[in-house]
């Protein structure tokens, strides 16, 4: 078990306090394995094995589980005098959780901590039953960082920027980096995942009926990462194909992929009119290797998932990200935190004046002292032109300057 600081520590700091702590994230990006390092932290503190009460609740011993049922057995092994410490993964198994959980949280002295995949855990019954009450931690597949310390583990790691283009093949995954795999088998995991969310937390809870036709959709999503797009546009392009399919639908649709963290929605921010447009977003998915495994490696995707990296990271870093609508061009993200911002530009690689022209003075239109980078993964000069940072993507994740 690869320690993750990242989390755990951010996490170990509301220990004790009276907010639930909930862990949301896309399956298998690591939350159960969060779980157990809190729990050792806890032992560390001199919290007793006897004070610490573990369910995993996808398991089948607890299929038909009701509400009522989970709070007696949770209820039978809280002591009465001393402290519980309650891991309660994938509880959103269990219909009605919310209410075992705020009684939990009421009725004992607890310190719940929650893990979940869709968004069953964040409906609108938490904010009815648990307004106040909780604190979210929004978990990611590993970052580049966390991939070269699991790396490190049983390889030798000589050059970190090649290193990179197997970061961006095999994705942070973390089942996928405990040891040496071939690429198949490492999309055969991925895909795995992929099909166990859309069928598990999507299909089945959704009950959607016309399965050739939501795939279509998933596949449109996954195979335009980075594009600006909409509802229509995917209508239209399914109405070439001989499929039908409403706006609604489609919407429906997106929604649902997001609800089980598969895919990540990055709307539009006019600079100039400092106000987020509604139309023409952008979709990232919660892995790259999402796309490698479910529609077949192609290189000449390389660039719309290195963005896909970018914006990860971003977002890891707890900053809002938004596209950048300047006139008539477009800022790859505009990122804000609190008081700070920064722009960023992501490109492959730039071969020509032109490209060099566009990638620069895009950022050099913006009327501000915020940062500006432009990343890319071939060979350039070191230096900052006219204060615009041009930085290697790999050392740009790595960075601990923003």
């Amino acid at each position: 078990m690869i320690y993750r600081p990242l989390y755990v520590e951010k996490i170990m700091q509301f220990c004790d306090t009276p907010f639930i702590k909930i862990l949301t994230g896309v399956r298998r990006c690591g939350k159960s394995t969060i779980l157990a390092m809190i729990m050792d932290k806890l032992r560390e503190k001199g919290i007793s094995d006897s004070q610490i009460i573990s369910y995993r609740f996808d398991s089948m011993e607890y299929d038909d589980m009701s509400a009522k049922e989970m709070y007696e057995e949770l209820k039978s092994h809280i002591h009465p005098i001393e402290k519980a410490y309650l891991f309660l993964d994938e509880v959103q198994e269990i219909i009605g959780w919310e209410k075992v959980v705020n009684s939990l949280n009421t009725d004992f002295d607890v310190d719940i901590y929650i893990t979940g995949s869709n968004s069953r855990l964040m409906s609108s019954e938490i904010a009815t039953y648990l307004t106040g009450r909780y604190v979210s931690f929004r978990i990611f597949p590993l970052s580049f960082a966390e991939y070269l310390t699991f790396k490190r583990e049983h390889t030798d790691i000589s050059n970190v920027q090649e290193e990179l283009t197997k970061y961006l093949e095999y994705g942070g995954f973390p089942a996928l980096h405990l040891g040496e795999i071939s690429t198949e088998q490492a999309y055969t995991i991925v895909r795995d995942i992929y099909n166990s969310t859309v069928f598990s937390d999507i299909v089945r809870r959704n009950n959607i009926r016309k399965l050739d036709q939501f795939e279509r959709v998933v596949k449109f999503v996954f195979n335009n990462v980075g594009k600006t797009f909409s509802a229509t546009s995917i209508s239209k392009y399914l109405k070439s194909e001989n499929r039908t399919i409403d706006n609604e639908t489609v919407y429906n649709y997106l929604e649902m992929l997001e609800s089980a963290y598969l895919i990540y929605r990055c709307s539009r921010y006019d600079i100039k009119g400092k106000e987020l447009l509604k139309t023409q977003e952008k979709f990232y998915l919660a892995d790259s290797a999402l796309q490698y495994a479910v529609l077949g490696y192609d290189p000449k995707n390389t660039a719309a998932m290195l963005e896909n990296i970018v914006y990860l990271e971003l977002l890891r870093r707890e900053y809002t990200v938004n596209i950048g609508k300047l006139h008539e061009s477009e800022i790859d993200f505009i990122a804000h935190k609190g008081n700070d911002k920064l722009y960023v530009q992501v490109t492959k690689e730039i071969n020509s004046t032109k490209t060099e022209a566009r990638e620069y003075d895009r950022l050099l239109e913006i009327d501000d002292n915020y940062p500006k980078y432009v990343l890319r993964t071939d060979a350039f000069a070191k230096g900052n032109h006219k204060g615009i940072k041009t930085m290697h993507i790999a050392d740009f994740l790595l960075s601990k300057e923003y």
